[in-house]
């Protein structure tokens, strides 16, 4: 991009995916002896699915086979008066539907993932994977399955401090499968500093959004050059007040990028991203 040059801590909107907005949870190594992944592993582990309302058995190994547009969430969402957690629905801009979540923490997923873009379809509670180890067999049902052109990512959401010894076995089982299965695992455990703030300043403005006076247009011209402030780039449209909300709309959708690591404010640097960023 030019005259953008990048610093360590920076994070470009225009090229960051979600393993980049994120912390994570990278304790695999310690939890992977607890599990009996002996020869034929794949085909002893199972996965139960939920599909029209009837259970669906797989092998581990046979994972990815399974048709997910079909399944829906193998433990239902629950509202109740006085549970501990939230649980709701977030719409999502990439699939143009809502999707359940149970938690605060899940809801700020769902976000990020909307934001990385890519995705056809996100499956909570996709499945029940039943999984041995040492001392027995044990469950566990990770909380999204996001479903991309060029493969699955399976999320599970907790708080760094909030990861116990049997979160560990499960979370590393998990990992197991999903890489048996060619998928991706994430633990995420929290956000880079002002991710949040950012990424819900711009879903303001992630909706379709007409422009029938061309302040996109003008927007996108302000750059050419190379990058402006934000104040001084919507300045330099007829219209600068409608313009803060298609410049919103385009660093979400990546035809403009920012720098995620510090808040958004006027004098944040917007530059036009490479060709083919955007979406």
């Amino acid at each position: 991009m030019s005259g953008v040059t990048a610093r360590c801590g920076e994070l470009w909107s225009d090229r960051c995916g979600l393993a980049g907005l994120c912390t994570q949870w990278a304790g695999f190594d310690g939890a992977r002896g607890s599990l009996a992944l002996a020869d034929g592993w794949t085909g002893r582990w199972r996965a139960q699915w939920r599909a029209s309302d009837a259970s669906v058995l797989c092998a581990v190994r046979d994972l990815a086979s399974i048709p997910t547009s079909r399944c829906e969430p193998v433990r239902r969402f629950s509202w109740r008066r006085g549970q501990r957690h939230r649980p709701g629905l977030q719409f999502m801009v990439s699939t143009g539907r809502h999707h359940g979540f149970e938690s605060i923490a899940e809801q700020r997923l769902l976000l990020a993932v909307d934001f990385a873009g890519g995705v056809s379809d996100v499956l909570g509670q996709p499945f029940r994977l039943r999984f041995a180890t040492g001392s027995g067999w044990r469950e566990h049902i990770p909380d999204f399955l996001a479903v991309a052109a060029e493969g699955g990512l399976l999320i599970d959401v907790r708080p760094g401090e909030r990861i116990g010894d049997d979160d560990r076995v499960c979370f590393t089982a998990a990992r197991e499968a999903a890489l048996a299965a060619g998928w991706r695992y994430l633990v995420v455990t929290g956000w880079r500093p002002h991710v949040q703030t950012s990424l819900d300043t711009l879903s303001a403005q992630r909706r379709p959004l007409r422009d029938p006076l061309g302040l996109q247009s003008e927007l996108f011209a302000a750059v050419a050059s190379g990058p402006r402030s934000f104040g001084d780039l919507v300045a330099a449209t007829r219209l600068p007040a409608v313009a803060r909300a298609h410049a919103l709309h385009l660093i979400w959708h990546r035809r403009l990028g920012i720098d995620l690591s510090t808040p958004i404010n006027d004098a944040t640097k917007v530059w036009a991203s490479p060709a083919g960023a955007g979406r």
